[in-house]
């Protein structure tokens, strides 16, 4: 089929490039988000589907908006028999819609209709689900609310972080998208309407989501550590130092100090206490300024 993609990081870029290795398909553009800032120089850098659009001669376009006309201009003079949107980061208008003749479809990572939204990967993680996945669907005007037409779903480790997660996930939602397309193709895609009443949104994370409440029970300060892997990062003040948290471990002990008290620190790590009088072992941390290590070798040189 001859498709326009739109999409804009990592977890885009995979779907992307399933499309170009299995040279079945005909991408005719890419739209992605406009250049921005990144990094400490804060120098203007491409996305990663700009970059791999760019690779394979593809046409990029970056507009600001969708809603001024000239992006569905734009595609109705490609004529697409369908477009394909991942992790985009715009709401499609209606106009741009209504131009493929087969519809626009999603890759979305969650098991819809939960975690619709910014996040579920993460969100999935955070509230501790012991199952994840990717969803297909047909997209409409709001959010994630489309029909589905596919699913798949793995298990997450009991330690996954939201980073491992992803990219378990991005990979498979480029199969489930061919999958997909296929069947689209085929004529023999299946439309299954979302129960509103298993609907969950969630919001995108920020720093101020960081800072670990140690009042809270310590199956959930795990799963913050986790969810927050590699961004924004779980936080703590130890010794008056505001520190990184990488990785933490349930220790199946209890403990009848206060919460947030450090209860051990040694070979093993920090043994902290938690909200419901048990512990949680932290193993890697970093100092601002300082690069990732074990806890133990961080105690080498720093008092708690």
């Amino acid at each position: 089929m001859r498709l326009v993609f739109m999409g804009t990081p990592d977890f885009a870029e995979a779907s992307l490039k399933s499309i170009y290795d299995e040279g079945h398909h005909e991408v005719l553009a890419v739209f992605t988000q406009p250049d921005r800032p990144r990094n400490r120089g804060m120098k203007l850098s491409f996305s990663p589907v700009k970059e791999l659009a760019l690779s394979k001669g593809t046409p990029v376009f970056q507009p600001e908006t969708l809603r001024d006309g000239e992006a569905a201009d734009i595609i109705r003079s490609l004529a697409p028999e369908i477009i394909v949107v991942v992790a985009y980061g715009k709401i499609i208008p209606r106009e741009i819609l209504d131009i493929p003749p087969r519809g626009c479809i999603n890759v979305h990572g969650s098991l819809l209709p939960k975690y619709r939204g910014a996040a579920p990967i993460q969100w999935s993680i955070l509230n501790g689900d012991r199952e994840a996945g990717v969803t297909t669907m047909y997209l409409d005007e709001k959010m994630d609310t489309g029909d589905m037409i596919a699913k798949r779903s793995v298990t997450v480790g009991e330690y996954e972080t939201s980073g491992e997660l992803f990219e378990r996930l991005k990979h498979l939602g480029a199969g489930l998208l061919l999958d997909t397309l296929r069947d689209i193709e085929n004529g023999t895609a299946a439309r299954i309407k979302q129960d509103e009443s298993e609907a969950v949104y969630v919001r995108q994370l920020t720093k101020e989501d960081s800072p670990i409440d140690w009042t809270a029970p310590s199956e959930q300060i795990i799963n913050k550590v986790r969810g927050l892997h590699p961004w924004p990062m779980a936080v703590a003040e130890f010794g008056g130092k505001q520190l990184k948290i990488h990785a933490a471990l349930k220790t199946g002990r209890h403990t009848d100090r206060p919460a947030g008290e450090v209860v051990s620190s040694g070979k093993e790590g920090i043994e902290v206490a938690c909200g419901d009088g048990k512990t949680v072992l932290i193993t890697e941390l970093q100092a601002a300024g300082g690069r990732r290590m074990k806890a133990s070798d961080y105690l080498l040189g720093n008092k708690l």
